[in-house]
Parts: structure tokens; C-alpha cells; sequence
């Protein structure tokens, strides 16, 4: 299917009720980048998330144009991160590439660059240390944002992810961070995978919204039994166990009106044709989702 097709199924295809749904790239993480996109259209979905390592792939400026001919808007750009480093060569080298990908969200036109905090320093395994290593970098890191008219999405993940990837656990821990930064252009994320089980996840998505710091909204399901990498275990809404109606009225209810992005990692997903996938997930969207958005 040629660029140009791409674009005029957009213009045909698009439907309102899919105007806000997202789909991330690493949902299709094994699908060649222009299939990609063509699925998404062929959907009459609004947007994609895309991530860096696209950008790798193509060069910033061919991926602008992809997207753009496509007809989509970005949702959003992962990620950056990972600053909890003890050591402060490691801390210099990750505030320069995050600064990198808040540049390449600008480029995007993407609204907001998802933040994976990073986990525990093994070379001195002190959590709460990493935690204020974190909120430093973050604070350093939200005025170029800020002027580059970037937001920086902070995702707590479950706490199993917090020895490798996120010593942000809860979306209160995300915010305290956020806040400190002293910066509207810091936020968080809600990410159905990871915050489902929090008991003040009702009150927190409440701050976040009423501080303006709601800018992003992911949804996928927890599947069990756990994949042997945990990571994997994300699945379609509705093959697991949490509750969309519920968490989505919560979000709603805040006042959040942007994307609603599906983001699932799950070597079953990625072994599913893309067209497949796409028309699962718009089905389950409109099922599970859509009528409490």
C-alpha cells in the first residue's frame, strides 16, 4: 500500500469513535513500521505512540513525514528516563539523552515523552536514594521541556519492575516527584498494567488532574498466569483482570479528554497480524472502554 493510499484511507476511514484511541508502537513491536501505520488507518484510528527506537530506524524527519502522510497525529514518545544512576558520569550522559528525546518529541509533534524512571542501582542498591536521584534529574529536566513545549510523562510501574526499571511504584510516588519539579510541564501517566491494584488510585488520578498534571492515559490488561518475563504478560482489555469500566470512569470523571493509548506487550500479540490485532483492540475499545470515556 503506497503513502499516498495511506492518507486517503485516513480521510475515509476515520470515525469518531476511534479519534482518541492510540495505538503504541510496541504493540506491533515485531510488524515492519509502515505496516504499522497502514493497520492503524485502515482501522480509522487517530493516533499512534511511537517510540525511539523508530526514530533510529528511519531518521527523525522520515518518521514526521510517514506519520504525517498517514493522516495520524503522535500520542506520545517513548521513553526517556532511567536516572537513577549513583554514578555522576551516568547521571551527565542520561540527562543529555533525555534531553535528546525531548527534542525528538518536539520534532514528532508529539504532545508528551514517557518517562521509565529507571530501577535500583546495583552498585549501591539504595532505593530511596534512587528515588531522590530521580526527582533531582526530573527538575533539571522539566524547564527544557517546558521550553520546548514538552511534557514529561512519569509512569509508575507495578512494583515487581522496581529493581530494573521503575522505582516509581504508585501514581502518589509519580506525582510527589512531578510536583517537586516545580514545572507544569511535569506529569504522569496511568497505565491500567501497572496501577490497577493501587487502593488510592481513584484519589491520586483526582490530583493529578486538579494539580494539571494528568497528560496521559494507557490501557491494557493483566493477564495471568505471568509470562517468564513478567513484561510480557500485558493483554487485549478484557483477557484479564482489571476492571476498564471502573478505572476509565475514574479518569473521565477527572476531567482528562486526551488519547487513550494501547500499549501491550505480549509475545502472542506480536505474533498476531497486525490488521488482526488492530481490529481486536478497536473492538475491545469500544467494548470495554469508550462507553465510560
Amino acid at each position: 500500500m503506497s503513502t499516498q493510499t495511506v492518507s486517503a484511507q485516513s480521510t475515509s476511514a476515520q470515525s469518531g469513535s476511534l479519534e482518541r484511541l492510540a495505538l503504541n508502537r510496541w504493540t506491533f513491536r515485531t510488524t515492519p513500521l509502515q505496516e504499522f501505520l497502514e493497520a492503524t488507518v485502515s482501522r480509522g484510528i487517530g493516533s499512534v505512540g511511537l517510540w525511539r527506537q523508530d526514530i533510529e530506524e528511519v531518521g527523525l524527519e522520515a518518521l514526521r513525514r510517514r506519520v504525517d502522510d498517514a493522516g495520524l497525529r503522535v500520542s506520545s514518545l517513548c521513553r526517556g528516563g532511567f536516572l537513577t544512576a549513583s554514578a555522576e558520569a551516568d547521571r551527565a550522559a542520561a540527562l543529555d539523552d533525555n534531553r535528546r528525546a525531548i527534542d525528538e518529541t518536539a520534532g514528532l509533534g508529539a504532545p508528551t515523552l514517557v518517562m521509565v524512571v529507571g530501577g535500583v542501582d546495583r552498585a549501591d542498591k539504595d532505593i530511596v536514594g534512587a528515588r531522590a536521584r530521580v526527582t533531582e534529574a526530573v527538575a533539571q529536566l522539566a524547564p527544557y521541556a517546558e521550553e520546548r513545549g514538552v511534557t514529561l510523562c512519569l509512569e509508575p510501574l507495578h512494583p515487581m519492575f522496581a529493581a530494573d526499571r521503575a522505582v516509581l511504584s504508585t501514581l502518589d510516588q509519580a506525582l510527589d516527584m512531578a510536583e517537586a519539579a516545580g514545572s507544569p510541564a511535569a506529569g504522569v501517566v496511568v497505565d491500567t498494567y501497572h496501577v490497577w491494584w493501587d487502593p488510592y488510585l481513584e484519589r491520586a488520578i483526582q490530583r493529578a488532574a486538579d494539580s494539571g498534571r494528568l497528560f496521559g492515559y494507557q490501557v491494557c490488561d493483566w493477564n495471568l498466569p505471568l509470562a517468564a518475563e513478567p513484561l510480557h504478560s500485558r493483554g487485549y482489555m478484557g483477557d484479564g483482570f482489571i476492571d476498564f469500566p471502573s478505572i476509565t470512569r475514574m479518569i473521565k470523571d477527572a476531567g482528562y479528554t486526551g488519547d487513550i493509548e494501547v500499549e501491550i506487550f505480549n509475545e502472542d500479540v506480536w505474533a498476531t497480524p497486525a490488521e488482526e490485532s488492530a481490529r481486536i483492540i478497536a473492538e475491545r475499545y469500544e467494548q470495554l472502554v469508550l462507553p465510560y470515556a
